[in-house]
């Protein structure tokens, strides 16, 4: 029996309450699964070179293609528009309830990949006499998504009580997750210096940021 590829979405950033799902009209051929480590370089003076110095693991990414055709040659589909809304509603557009677009998960075969959409390109390939589109390729883009306590386990964290990770929400500062961590927003000099963050008024968003224990 195939098994269709699909797109689950959820509400929270640990991946417990689904609010809806998208299946694909036909498997993608192929995807791409991309790993990147990322380095700080240290350059003295007079050195012939630049130390490379490990930094962090950079979020991973996956990308496919896939194709909506709604001529009736596949079925399950018939408005290439109608389609591109139920994806988009699922993957794309805002959820007020998290100010953000849902939380995902790809799930195929082996594949199940915790992600947020980061690219969707539509190209109309086929339409009717009355220029209704009738087949579109779709170039879809994801960056991984880690909860909390995959981050930890990342980490090798041993107590939760010890040490937290959070993931920098888009818009978030970082006084207002200090407050959230430690109910203290003015300890975020010290979180700063840890994460080695200088812009504090932008945060990696995305990225997960350590909040050890601190001196209070």
């Amino acid at each position: 029996m195939l098994t269709k590829m699909k797109i689950l979405a959820f509400s929270d950033d640990e991946l417990r309450r689904q609010t809806g799902s998208y299946q694909v009209q036909i498997n993608p051929d192929t995807y791409e699964h991309k790993h990147a480590t990322e380095f700080t370089t240290d350059r003295g003076i007079d050195a012939a070179g630049a130390l490379a110095q490990f930094k962090s693991r950079a979020p991973e990414e996956l990308s496919f293609d896939i194709t909506i055709d709604a001529t009736g040659v596949v079925a399950g589909v018939s408005s290439i528009e109608e389609e591109l809304g139920k994806l988009r509603k699922v993957a794309y557009a805002f959820n007020g309830s998290i100010h953000s677009p849902n939380y995902l998960r790809v799930v195929w075969g082996k594949l199940s990949f915790d992600c947020m959409l980061t690219r969707l390109d539509v190209a109309y390939v086929l339409f009717s006499p009355a220029g209704v589109p009738l087949r579109a390729k779709l170039g879809l883009a994801f960056r991984q998504h880690q909860t909390p306590a995959d981050l930890a386990r990342a980490a090798g964290k041993e107590s939760a009580d010890l040490t937290h990770l959070r993931v920098a929400r888009q818009d978030e500062t970082l006084p207002l997750m200090c407050y959230h961590v430690y109910d203290d927003p003015s300890l975020y000099p010290q979180v700063a210096r840890v994460n080695d963050l200088n812009d504090l008024m932008h945060l990696p968003y995305g990225r997960g940021l350590t909040f050890p224990p601190v001196d209070q």
